[in-house]
């Protein structure tokens, strides 16, 4: 070999070392549809992630919202470019587990990763909802939340309300009193009409949404939320539209901003609403749990959560799949948990995490977080209130929703609206059934 020959094949071989490093970086894809505050809280925890190991890199990537996701995530596997991780809203868990194939249990993930994991560690009445009847975790809890009661303490003090109401009368009562107080467009209202006014209200008040423990125990239920209960509440509501002492906010959560704004000073929402609230109010405020009617026995009895949990998408390389692993334990860490409850508002997702919290003496300064979790915790979960697991929920949702106003707008009596939005939502039902595969 000549020395010019030797030259260039140093500087050749130098300069692929500098080109390529020892290791290859693994990318974990993780679809989300957080936004706002929260969007911050995911991309702070990617970081975090990547910043404490070399191995793997999480990055997390925002697809709209909820029903996007999780939509999005579906045609992404069809067509061979799934992310790894996807953010899938609660309603869409029956969907996703008849998706045969295209998801990897998180049970299973964990353990062929050999990372630590024990379902015992985590908050029942929120594993609850993404396990099997074997307590086997298929999809990863994430951003759990509950419904409660947010309330303008200021707007209470300007209509000589003392007291923050605890039942649904003493709400109607003081809606009343507020809109004399010069709150003319709302006294009270609400966003999620059909997890708000069907699916919370029969939890709390133990009456049923579906045979077979609401659909959780089998695909083939029956809608069943046109109880008296039911029906009896959304008389009320009919009536009290009238004169906006309720007043409706649209099907999702997208009139919350009645709240912040102080047009609307009592409100029922998620308790993740927390980080916009605290950004956004320029009034003194808090929260309460749901109101209930005390004349239904046994009421209140529990909430059902809400938020989303993370699915481990089917069809990724073992190396990949650690990198997975990794992350969930990461994101499992006590420490980690407290402050994305402090920081998000949504629960913590392990006992661990809780016990510190409260010991901390942090519900002392900050109750309205500890308010969904004395919800969920209120009393052990029955077959009407452990939670929901209907196919095609989103369909469901929306036909509720087109029911409901048209009760409201005085098409309908409420007994009728509710007749055929179950009518409806079982055929909604059969048709997933036909469609999924087992």
């Amino acid at each position: 070999m000549t020395l010019r020959t030797f030259g260039l094949a140093t500087l050749l071989s130098t300069t692929l070392a500098l080109a390529s490093p020892a290791y290859a970086v693994t990318e974990i894809q993780w679809w989300h549809a957080m936004t706002g505050a929260n969007n911050d809280v995911i991309v702070k925890l990617a970081e975090e992630f990547n910043a404490s190991q070399s191995d793997y890199k999480v990055v997390a990537s925002y697809k709209g919202s909820y029903a996007d996701t999780m939509n999005a995530g579906i045609a992404a596997f069809r067509a061979n470019n799934a992310p790894h991780i996807l953010q899938v809203f609660e309603v869409g868990t029956a969907t996703m587990m008849a998706a045969t194939g295209a998801v990897k249990p998180v049970y299973k993930l964990m353990a062929e990763a050999g990372e630590t994991f024990d379902p015992q560690a985590y908050l029942p009445a929120i594993t609850g909802y993404y396990s099997t009847s074997k307590g086997e975790m298929l999809s990863f809890p994430f951003n759990s939340s509950s419904m409660v009661m947010w309330v303008n303490k200021d707007a209470l003090k300007k209509a000589n309300i003392t007291e923050i109401p605890k039942t649904w009368p003493q709400v109607f009562e003081d809606a009343k009193k507020l809109k004399a107080a010069g709150y003319e467009t709302c006294g009270f209202s609400t966003a999620w009409v059909s997890w708000a006014h069907i699916e919370q209200l029969s939890a709390w008040h133990n009456v049923p949404l579906a045979t077979k423990s609401n659909g959780l125990d089998g695909f083939d239920t029956e809608l069943k939320f046109n109880g008296p209960v039911q029906v009896k509440h959304l008389e009320k509501l009919i009536e009290l539209k009238k004169d906006n002492t309720y007043d409706y906010s649209g099907r999702t959560n997208t009139g919350e901003g009645r709240f912040t704004s102080g047009e609307c000073p009592i409100f029922l929402t998620s308790s993740a609403f927390f980080g916009q609230v605290r950004a956004n109010a320029k009034f003194d405020f808090t929260n309460a749990p749901m109101p209930y009617y005390p004349d239904v026995e046994g009421a209140p009895q529990n909430s059902i959560i809400g938020g989303a949990s993370l699915w481990v998408m089917a069809g990724k390389k073992p190396d990949e799949y650690k990198g997975v692993a990794k992350f969930l334990a990461f994101l499992s860490d006590t420490d980690r948990q407290v402050e994305i409850h402090k920081k998000s508002g949504y629960l913590p997702i392990t006992k661990a995490a809780y016990a510190k919290a409260k010991a901390e003496g942090f519900y002392n300064d900050f109750p309205y977080l500890e308010t969904p979790l004395l919800e969920l915790t209120n009393k052990p979960p029955t077959d009407n209130s452990r939670g929901l697991r209907l196919g095609n929920m989103v369909q469901l949702r929306e036909l509720i929703a087109e029911e409901f106003e048209l009760a409201l707008n005085g098409k309908k009596s409420a007994k009728d609206a509710l007749d055929s939005a179950v009518q409806r939502g079982n055929q909604i039902l059969r048709q997933f059934e036909r469609t999924a595969s087992r």
